[in-house]
């Protein structure tokens, strides 16, 4: 009798747990959601993080969404636990185009492969900038300085294996120039050393100097797009303008562990669509001149690999090093 009451009573509280699991499952979220945002406060990537969090608010009434910044490695640090942890919903990242470069270099052994995109949220070309008192006016100027020079001219980027630093590096391959590149823990740590004058240039957003440009203590010389970006740098010409064939940039969207349930997938994905469209969300970017680009998952995933195979064969050019 003893064993048949316990064996009842374990009966009992797996099926109270089942329909616990059950219920907290279609409760979504029924605690604060964990926003990893892979690189330092104050850059682009976290802007993008926390306006997306504000403006999540507002279809995620229930529970907030909590930023928390794991910068290092060019995002590798901050997107391997977002890989790792547990597939339930209450860990989502900010994912930035690193994860299709950083591979290549055998930073990570991560791939955007093991992740599980929700949607693009926005896309900004590298911009070449210096300080507003440099003696260069023009990317001819620069170029032609940096050539007469014994030492090589100092790019920052936001780390080994960044977007930014991919942008300094095809930069330099391209117009076969050697450079100096001087990485740190994101671009906002960067714009800091330029604005200093420990570094001679940076080749991160618009969006990331923007500030200090309006301020006249930086000066962008190009942007490496096939477009001129408008706004205030509706003057600033691209590299292709200036006979350089050349487009870099960025792209930063959320996404979840691959194994994720679908079902809080499709809550996510619905809560991406409304957030990115809230004028929260796009006012922010519009007042930090970076650019507004939401792509649902599909779309998104083409892009990333479209941007896999691109690196796969430009790294490997670069001879960068970890």
């Amino acid at each position: 009798m003893k064993t048949t009451r316990r064996q009842a009573i374990a009966s009992a509280c797996a099926m109270a747990l089942g329909g616990l699991a059950s219920a907290q499952a279609s409760d979504y979220p029924n605690k604060p959601i964990e926003l990893i945002v892979p690189v330092a406060a104050g850059g682009g990537t976290d802007l993008v993080g926390r306006s997306f969090a504000e403006a999540a608010k507002k279809y995620l009434p229930q529970q907030p969404m909590v930023v928390v910044n794991k910068p290092g490695a060019s995002g590798a640090i901050g997107t391997a636990e977002l890989i790792t942890a547990r597939p339930d919903g209450y860990k989502i990242g900010i994912i930035i185009c690193e994860i299709t470069i950083i591979p290549n270099m055998g930073i990570t052994k991560y791939t955007a492969g093991d992740l599980r995109p929700i949607a693009r949220l926005n896309a900004d070309p590298s911009a070449l900038s210096v300080r507003a008192d440099a003696p260069w006016q023009t990317v001819e100027e620069f170029i032609a300085d940096a050539r007469k020079r014994k030492d090589p001219v100092s790019i920052a980027n936001a780390g080994s294996g960044s977007i930014w630093h991919m942008a300094a590096a095809a930069f330099s391959e391209k117009i076969g120039l050697p450079v100096n590149h001087v990485p740190f823990l994101g671009a906002a740590p960067a714009v800091v050393a330029l604005l200093g004058g420990h570094v001679d240039a940076i080749t991160v957003s618009p969006g990331e100097v923007a500030q200090h440009v309006a301020a006249g203590k930086l000066r962008t010389l190009a942007v490496m797009s096939d477009q001129r970006v408008g706004g205030m740098f509706e003057k600033v010409p691209t590299l292709k303008e200036r006979g350089i064939d050349l487009s870099v940039g960025v792209w930063r969207g959320l996404a979840v562990p691959k194994t994720t349930p679908a079902d809080i997938v499709a809550t996510l994905s619905e809560v991406a669509a409304k957030a990115a469209d809230d004028p929260v969300f796009r006012e922010a970017l519009t007042r930090a001149n970076l650019g507004w680009s939401y792509a649902d998952a599909a779309a998104f995933q083409k892009t990333i690999d479209h941007d896999r195979a691109f690196y796969a064969e430009l790294v490997p050019k670069l001879e960068l090093k970890k």
